[in-house]
């Protein structure tokens, strides 16, 4: 078994996984539509949906991964406390590598995009129920979404002692 902690989630680190979406720090917009990687071409179409994620309790013990072989995949937070990122290069089988496992610690104003073919753990929302918009490309084939176990189980947590109070409803002020 694995036990991973997370590292805080920064554009540099997660460079090589894709990119990390901030939010205008003033008036205007921030274009991201470079980050947009549709590798099938015109058969594919944009898929543009918003979705709640329950908080997951840690530590959380998981073998799945997953995967848009031909499409990045961008999560833009709406309501969101803190979340977890858990990516994986392919190995030579061309599945997760499970040596290379990196579990980032984002914080609910910061968005990610992954790159096309990246694996990564589905979404895991600390603190509260957290709800994302997501922008990906599909065209219904097999290839839209592939899931895999990995070896061994992997553990997320946030280390000793700081593990964090799940919320699922809100608690009375008085």
């Amino acid at each position: 078994m694995t036990v991973l902690t997370p590292i805080p989630l920064t554009a540099d680190a997660f460079a090589p996984y894709g990119h990390v979406l901030t939010r205008p720090s003033g008036p205007g917009r921030v274009d991201y539509s470079a980050y947009s990687q549709n590798l099938r071409g015109a058969a594919a179409e944009l898929c543009f949906r918003t979705s709640m994620t329950m908080p997951s309790p840690l530590p959380l013990v998981t073998r799945t991964m997953e995967r848009h072989e031909f499409s990045s995949q961008s999560f833009l937070p709406v309501d969101v406390a803190r979340y977890l990122v858990l990516v994986a290069d392919s190995g030579a089988d061309g599945r997760p590598d499970p040596e290379s496992l990196t579990l980032f610690l984002a914080k609910g104003d910061q968005g990610i995009s992954y790159n096309a073919n990246v694996w990564h753990h589905p979404m895991t929302v600390l603190d509260r129920p957290a709800i994302f918009a997501t922008v990906m490309f599909l065209d219904g084939g097999d290839k839209d979404e592939e899931f895999v176990d990995l070896p061994h189980d992997v553990t997320m947590t946030l280390g000793r002692g700081r593990m964090p109070r799940v919320m699922l409803k809100p608690e009375p002020l008085y």
